[in-house]
């Protein structure tokens, strides 16, 4: 007897998502659409070390090697479909406006007219953390979660996104508040706690008062903890008391990937399918 057809299958889609990073710059083919494989990378990602000094110009040619790589494999998108690509900084309408953790020559940048412009195809840029964030709503920790969900990463700096039910309220920047009397990110950050050399529960203490701070301006309805440090949740989570439920992030170093991939498909008429 022939098995009975549950109908058809999930349409999938896949674009490209690159994430630009302080020593890094790696991308990867994303599933996205509605299936069980949605949010997850087609084949291993593609990694070649930020250029330094990282001016446009620089950083724009390691892109294109990146894209002439993934746009080669099997399953990638059609020729000229749009890719989409995070940055650490605040992006307006496609403008750099800030340069905390990047080179200053970026800001007033229109970033994606060069990338644009250097790929021959549209790009559709975003902060990095709003694309992390966004991948983990969508498709990780914060999946079907109704109301608003704060997403903080942990690393160099503090990066953060803020959704209200799965839409992204853009360029959120909580690492610039003040903590113990200087900026968040000097102090609870990842990095703050090797610069520091000292233990998960010292450093535990900093994230209560940050985290109870930010929990106490927005009252989100669930913290999602991304960045480096939520590979290791035991040695911080448990020692947080918070009245919202905070969780490690599910997708880790493919956060951003996904994110701005899915930020390209959802935010360019040519990426409509």
């Amino acid at each position: 007897m022939a098995k009975k057809s549950t109908g058809p299958s999930p349409v999938l889609h896949t674009a490209l998502g690159i994430d630009i990073g302080g020593t890094g710059m790696k991308g990867g083919i994303v599933q996205l659409g509605k299936g069980k494989k949605s949010g997850r990378l087609l084949g291993d990602r593609f990694r070649i070390p930020t250029p330094q000094p990282a001016s446009p110009e620089a950083v724009a040619d390691v892109l294109a090697q990146i894209t002439t790589e993934l746009d080669a494999r099997d399953g990638a998108p059609a020729p000229g479909f749009p890719v989409g690509v995070d940055f650490p900084a605040v992006i307006q309408d496609g403008i750099c406006r800030t340069a905390t953790n990047i080179d200053p020559s970026w800001i007033g940048t229109d970033v994606d007219g060069l990338f644009s412009e250097r790929l021959r195809r549209p790009v559709r840029t975003l902060n990095d953390a709003d694309a992390a964030g966004l991948a983990e709503v969508r498709f990780g920790a914060g999946r079907g979660v109704h109301g608003t969900v704060l997403v903080i990463t942990l690393g160099t700096g503090i990066g953060s996104g803020l959704f209200r039910d799965g839409q992204l309220v853009p360029n959120l920047e909580l690492g610039t508040i003040e903590l113990d009397g200087i900026m968040a990110e000097s102090r609870a950050s990842a990095a703050a706690r090797e610069r520091d050399g000292i233990g998960w529960p010292e450093y535990a203490e900093r994230l209560q008062r940050y985290f109870s701070y930010v929990e106490g301006i927005f009252y989100p309805d669930l913290i999602i903890v991304g960045g480096g440090i939520s590979k290791r949740p035991d040695d911080y989570l448990p020692h947080l008391t918070l009245r919202t439920p905070i969780v490690p992030a599910t997708l880790k170093n493919n956060a951003g990937i996904v994110g701005t991939a899915l930020w390209a498909l959802e935010n360019l008429p040519q990426a409509s399918a």
